[in-house]
């Protein structure tokens, strides 16, 4: 989740909004394995039970069911978590500075990326000409090699008109 924010550091030495979404996601992520799921070195435990409240328009409210102690543990586990997230992004993405490099050159010249022209850019090959399908002309249907002399076409018809509407309106 912390790739965006990593990539923008390294590459663009500055921070866009995006990457601050990419913060937000991590931490909610980092939050629910701490307090949800029990995925923490506090334990197997939940905490902040949700609420649905039925007379507060269905909004939910988590209940604080823990001490401040406990609340610092909890903000001491989100953090480590959403840090180790970030070093092991920038870990990987540091080693493969090159194949990210040549991912952003490929997507640059064609806009679009399929999983096999990824694959090969990763490989190091070179990709394909890409075929413009707007750019070469459309022959059309087959054409027979003895065409049937035109029929005639019957002359336009003149449009119906309306006899009542066409009385002059009486005096």
């Amino acid at each position: 989740m912390m790739g965006g924010r990593v990539a923008e550091e390294l590459f663009l030495e500055h921070m866009t909004t995006g990457a601050g979404n990419d913060i937000e996601q991590a931490t909610e992520m980092a939050r629910r394995m701490v307090c949800d799921f029990g995925m923490s070195q506090l334990g197997p435990l939940t905490f902040g039970k949700r609420e649905e409240q039925i007379f507060l328009g269905r909004e939910i409210a988590q209940h604080r069911d823990y001490s401040e102690d406990t609340a610092i543990k909890i903000d001491h586990e989100i953090k480590r978590f959403v840090n180790e997230g970030y070093q092991h992004a920038r870990k990987i993405l540091e080693e493969n500075r090159d194949t990210l490099i040549r991912i952003a050159e490929a997507l640059l010249e064609r806009e679009v990326l399929d999983a096999n022209e990824v694959r090969m850019v990763i490989q190091n090959l070179p990709l394909e000409e890409k075929v413009d399908s707007l750019s070469r002309e459309d022959p059309g249907p087959p054409q027979p090699e003895n065409p049937r002399e035109k029929q005639s076409v019957s002359p336009p018809v003149a449009p119906l008109v309306d006899k009542q509407r066409e009385k002059p309106a009486p005096a």
